[in-house]
C-alpha cells in the first residue's frame, strides 16, 4: 500500500528554498561591496606577497615556483671545516648525506621558539677519508654568524661544512645615498656566493663597488612583479644592476650555484660574479640560468625602485638595448647590527 502524501512538505521545502536563496544574495552582495571600498596602497600586495616569500624559506617550506627539482636548498661547502661550540656531538649522531645533516641543523632554527640552536652543520661523508667517522653529523653554534670561525680548509680536509641563517640572521645592507637595501643572505641554496660575500663584509670597505646599470618594470610587469599577458620580456628587464667586487681585493669566478628561480627582489650573479643584479618582477622565463644568493627584504624594495628611476643612457650590449645610468651609485657593503626581519 502507498504512502498518502503530505500536503505539508511542499510548503515546508519551497521555504528551505526561499532561505537559501536569500543567503546566497545576501553574500553576494557582501562580497561586491567588501571589493569596492577595500582600501589599498600602492605596492602593499607586493610586499605582502615578498614577506610572504621569505617567511616560507625561513619556515623551510618550498620557495615559491623555486626549487625545479621539487627538493629543498640545502647546500654545503666541500673540503671546509667549521668550528664552534658543539649543540648536537657527531660521535653519536650519524647520517648518510650531507643533506640530512643540513636538514637536522635547520629542525633546530624553525624560528618558533627563539634563536637559533643550531647554525653551523659538518658532516663527514667520504667513507674512504672519514673511516669510522663516516657520516658524523657535528651541529654547532657560531658566537658571530657573518663571521663563522673556520678550523681547516683545503684539498686534505674531508668534511663538509654549511651555516643555516634563522628568521632575522645573515642580513647585510647596501648602503646607497637612496637608502639601505637589507639583503638577507642564503648560505643553503648559494653557500659559496655567501662566503664570497662574508669576506667581502670582512673588509669593512667596497671601493669600487657601485649600480651602473638601472632598468624599470616598463609596461611588462606589473607592481607585484607579475608578467602582464602577451606583454614582451623586455627590454626594459626590470632589474638594477651593480658590481661587488672591492679594489685590492682579488676575486675568483664563483661556480654556479642554483636554487631558487628569479623572483621580485632576488639577488643574483651575473654569470660567475662580481656583477649581481636585483630583479624588480618574477622571471619565471630565465628558468635557473643565475645563481640567487640572496633577496631584498620586502621593505626595501621602493630603494631599488627608486634607483631603477635615475635618469639613464641607452647603450647596446651584445645586440641587447639596456640602459646604463648617467651617474653610478656607489654602494657600500655594511654589517646589521639589528634583527629587521
Amino acid at each position: 500500500m502507498g504512502r498518502k502524501p503530505n500536503d505539508s512538505e511542499p510548503t515546508r521545502w519551497a521555504s528551505w528554498i526561499l532561505l537559501l536563496i536569500g543567503l546566497v544574495s545576501c553574500s553576494m552582495v557582501y562580497m561586491f561591496v567588501s571589493s569596492v571600498f577595500k582600501p589599498s596602497a600602492p605596492g602593499n600586495d607586493s610586499d605582502v606577497e615578498s614577506l610572504a616569500l621569505a617567511e616560507s624559506y625561513e619556515n623551510g617550506e618550498k620557495w615559491v615556483n623555486g626549487v625545479e627539482s621539487g627538493g629543498l636548498c640545502c647546500k654545503g661547502i666541500e673540503n671546509l671545516e667549521l668550528w664552534g661550540p658543539a649543540v648536537k656531538w657527531g660521535t653519536d649522531f650519524k647520517f648518510t648525506s650531507s643533506d640530512e645533516c643540513c636538514k637536522a641543523c635547520k629542525a633546530m632554527c624553525t624560528g618558533n621558539d627563539g634563536p637559533c640552536l643550531c647554525d653551523t652543520w659538518v658532516f663527514c661523508g667520504n667513507k674512504q677519508a672519514c673511516g669510522n667517522k663516516f657520516g658524523e653529523c657535528w651541529l654547532k653554534k657560531q658566537k658571530d654568524l657573518l663571521a663563522p670561525e673556520k678550523q681547516e680548509a683545503g684539498d686534505k680536509v674531508m668534511w663538509t661544512s654549511g651555516l643555516v641563517f634563522g628568521r632575522g640572521e645573515g642580513i647585510i645592507g647596501l648602503e646607497t645615498e637612496h637608502g639601505t637595501l637589507h639583503i638577507k643572505l642564503l648560505p643553503d641554496c648559494s653557500p659559496l656566493s655567501v662566503k664570497y660575500i662574508l669576506e667581502l663584509l670582512a673588509l669593512r670597505h667596497c671601493a669600487g663597488c657601485h649600480f651602473y646599470r638601472a632598468e624599470s618594470r616598463g609596461q611588462s610587469w606589473d607592481a607585484q612583479g607579475k608578467h602582464i599577458k602577451d606583454a614582451s620580456f623586455g627590454p626594459p628587464f626590470a632589474i638594477v644592476q651593480g658590481i661587488l667586487e672591492a679594489q685590492g681585493m682579488i676575486f675568483n669566478k664563483i661556480p654556479s650555484e642554483y636554487c631558487p628561480t628569479i623572483r621580485r627582489g632576488s639577488v643574483a650573479w651575473v654569470g660567475s660574479g662580481p656583477e649581481f643584479f636585483i630583479s624588480l618582477a618574477n622571471h619565471e622565463e630565465w628558468k635557473n640560468s643565475y645563481t640567487v644568493f640572496g633577496f631584498v627584504l620586502p621593505e626595501d624594495l621602493m630603494i631599488a625602485e627608486k634607483i631603477a628611476q635615475l635618469p639613464t643612457k641607452s647603450d647596446v650590449w651584445n645586440n641587447i638595448n639596456v640602459s646604463v645610468l648617467e651617474n653610478p651609485v656607489p654602494l657600500r657593503i655594511q654589517r646589521m647590527k639589528t634583527s629587521v626581519l
